[in-house]
This record gives C-alpha cells, structure tokens and sequence, in this order.
C-alpha cells in the first residue's frame, strides 16, 4: 500500500491510500479543484480513483466530494446517516455512485480489506478506517474526542497511523474562542489534544509501527512544532521508541506528504 495525507486541518482534509489494484481518497473536505491540485503533486489523478470514503458530514470533510464525484464518476461510500447530513452538502449523487458502507463493517477491494470503526465526535455517525492488505495495516483516526479500547484494539500495532492531535490544551483555554466552543472540543465528543493522542498512541504503537502522521491539527490552538514535541516527550516517557522503531511525520493543511509505500 501506498499512503499520502492531501491535505489536513480545520480548514479541509483528504487522504489518499493505493495499492496495485485501486485508489482511494478518504474525505474531500477541500475544493474539487484544490483536490485536482494535490493529486497532481503526488503524480496522480482523480479520473484514476476507485472511490471515496467519507467519514462524516462535516464540510472539512465533504465540501468536494460530490462536484469530485459526478464529474469523474467515482463510488462515494458513507454510513446511512452519514449520508443524511451531507446530501445538502455534496448535492445530488447518481444512484450508480451511491453506496452505504455500514459502521462497524469490512469491504474488500481486490486484496485490500476496508474496515470501518465508530469514533466520538459531535456529528450523526462518525467512523473512520483501517486498511489492510496481507500483514499490513493503515490506521486513520482523526476527528474523536477520546480514544476507546475498542478503537485500540481496531488499530493496534499498524504499520502507519494518520493521528488526530487537534489542539495543546492551554492555547485553547487561554485563547480566543468562545467558553461554549472551547468545552464542545474539549468533550468527549470533539478532538483530541496533543497530550491525549500521545498516549493513545503509546498504548497501540507496535512492532510494525513504522510512521505516525499527526493530523488535524488547529490553526489557532496548535501548531506543529509543539504538537511533536508533546506527542515525542510523552512517547519517550512511555518508553516508546520513536525516532528509532518509528518516526513522526507533519500533516499541513495545503500542502501532500510525499507518497511512501507502507
């Protein structure tokens, strides 16, 4: 399998995963343009794609997703009620490119395995994805405000983890947004923090743990530097061997990782 993050943040996220056989987009949360654009940078195209997954109906994660998907006929695949809050959003979709991908389920593409999770987030059935594909494993969970032991035991010991850390706690608390946003991110039901990704992350990293990718990260309450720094110190502090074993990497909100083969 190949991996490259397209884009993430607040503003807009897309991921992108291949193996021989098919090509993917997980959410199209920017323009189908800016989308067009990304792909390029990575050397491919959307007229190649197989299909898109989305996660949830929020905007950063949609707002390209339909205009991408009629103009090059790709299958988007959503849960039921995902796809009741984004019918406004994406428009209309032929029924050819419609399928439910149930929460909770695993659907096979040639020789790569998509299986499907619930997440905690504040919209109507958030899910996220782990790829496999014989021994390897791709982990995508972003946009959760906490990490279960059910979603652990889903992404235990991957290969490589696109991870949400949203926000350093004290910059949001000591920032600009208003007390009722600041406790909806800080709920169980919004984004994880540096701090809580990194345990997470301690408890599920593996011997087949080459890349974590910190994702999602805020414009206003984060910033890249600190969020590697919290995620490296509390990993090493939990006797984890990152910059050894595995490697962090920066996600951006305009700007692809290159296109590594996991």
């Amino acid at each position: 399998m190949k991996l490259s993050v397209l884009a993430s943040g607040s503003s807009g996220n897309a991921i992108y995963i291949e193996n021989k056989e098919s090509r993917f987009l997980v959410d199209v949360g920017l323009t189908g343009k800016k989308t067009e654009e990304l792909l390029k940078t990575i050397g491919r195209s959307p007229k190649d794609l197989t299909g898109i997954f989305i996660s949830h109906e929020h905007r950063d994660h949609v707002s390209g997703a339909g205009i991408l998907a009629r103009k090059y006929q790709i299958p988007i695949y959503a849960n039921a009620k995902t796809w009741e809050g984004m019918n406004a959003i994406v428009g209309v979709i032929p029924t050819e490119l419609k399928f439910e991908f149930p929460t909770g389920t695993i659907k096979t593409f040639g020789g790569l395995e998509v299986e499907s999770f619930g997440v905690s987030h504040d919209s109507r059935e958030a899910m996220f994805f782990a790829f496999h594909q014989e021994n390897k494993k791709i982990s995508l969970l972003t946009d959760t405000g906490y990490v279960s032991d059910r979603m652990k035991g889903i992404i235990q010991n991957s290969d490589a983890f696109v991870f949400e850390c949203n926000h350093d706690i004290n910059m949001l608390r000591m920032g600009g947004y208003p007390w009722k946003l600041q406790q909806r991110i800080l709920s169980d039901r919004g984004h994880v923090s540096n701090s809580d990704a990194a345990y997470a992350l301690s408890e599920v990293v593996g011997e087949h743990t080459k890349r974590i990718y910190m994702a999602h990260l805020s414009r206003e309450n984060n910033y890249k530097e600190l969020a590697r720094m919290t995620v490296e110190q509390i990993l090493q502090q939990q006797d984890c061997s990152v910059g050894h074993q595995f490697f962090l990497y920066d996600t951006d909100p305009d700007t692809p990782t290159e296109l590594v083969q996991i």
